[in-house]
């Protein structure tokens, strides 16, 4: 699966789980995300994806997660976190994830190729 946004390209490994395979059934997806905290960008689901949601404690750079059973976040900082969240995959290099993100709210597309 990819991850788009402007120029930039992003590989992303999907978890193995009914909550990612939900989720790239939906693709291809344009959202734009908003900013939140200096460490993520979030938008609300078009459908509810089934959850599983777990308590990861350390986020890492380039996770992408469910909040909720609608709300899609990819972080792009690390950090530590209480909060619980359904795993759906990873972007593979997220090196310049931040930067190609920005600080600002961003349009990314998300597709199967």
């Amino acid at each position: 699966m990819w991850m788009t946004v402007g120029e930039r390209r992003f590989a992303i490994n999907l978890a193995d789980s009914a909550a990612a395979l939900a989720f790239a059934d939906q693709l291809p997806m344009m959202l734009d995300m908003a900013e939140l905290n200096g460490n993520e960008k979030h938008a609300n689901l078009p459908k509810a994806l089934p959850t599983d949601p777990s308590r990861p404690g350390a986020i890492r750079n380039g996770d992408l997660m469910l909040y909720g059973p609608d709300t899609l976040v990819v972080f792009y900082l690390a950090f530590e976190s209480s909060y619980a969240y359904t795993r759906l995959g990873r972007v593979d290099d997220p090196s310049g994830l931040a930067q190609a993100l920005g600080r600002r709210g961003v349009r990314v597309i998300f597709s199967k190729d």
